[in-house]
């Protein structure tokens, strides 16, 4: 049976809570040195804010230790990329589950992005940990699973996360959908000789 994916869903003045990777190199003084990943969330990404739906972007980067902030280690500047990629203001919220992240997300417009901080800011995202789902999925109608990067991991925002939402929809990014049809094709129907490792 095939996955939903994000062009199955109706996002219109509903917030979206996407799992995105990303893990962007950086350098020294905390510049991008590439943004391929930021651009490959992309269509995903503009699908939902074209079609009029908030959304809220979590991901980790870096190996943080889960002890609160990290400068860094913060995705402030990958808020600030992606905004130049959209050409459109993108928000930033300072934290993951806190005030600003609650207070940001509910001013959400349509058609507008908020950047959640870095998730392994918090020991609870690679712990898997049930109550930091469950506050990560409180403002969320519909959850997007675009970081095909991250989906062999156990961490909140991949597995607890959409057991939160319950009933609501849980759906692909058009990343993590191309890359299961590229390996449920490759794998249904092989070219021969075919060899898997």
């Amino acid at each position: 049976m095939a996955k939903k994916t994000i062009a199955d869903i109706d996002p219109r003045g509903k917030t979206v809570l996407m799992r995105v990777d990303f893990n962007v190199p950086q350098d020294d003084s905390g510049q991008i040195t590439d943004d391929r990943r930021i651009r490959m969330a992309l269509p995903s990404i503009e699908s939902v804010i074209h079609r009029g739906g908030r959304l809220v972007l979590m991901s980790h980067l870096g190996r943080p230790k889960g002890n609160g902030a990290e400068p860094k280690y913060s995705l402030s500047a990958v808020a600030k990329r992606l905004g130049e990629l959209l050409e459109q203001p993108v928000e930033f919220a300072s934290d993951t589950v806190g005030n600003d992240a609650q207070a940001k997300t509910a001013a959400l417009k349509d058609g507008q992005v908020l950047v959640l901080e870095n998730l392994r800011f918090n020991a609870g995202e690679q712990a898997g940990d049930a109550e930091f789902a469950k506050q990560l999925a409180s403002g969320a109608d519909i959850y997007c699973n675009d970081a095909f990067g991250t989906c062999h991991r156990t961490d909140a925002s991949m597995v607890a996360v959409p057991k939160a939402m319950g009933d609501k929809a849980k759906v692909s990014g058009f990343l993590v959908a191309k890359e299961i049809q590229y390996l449920s094709d490759t794998i249904s129907q092989p070219e021969r000789p075919f060899v898997a490792i």
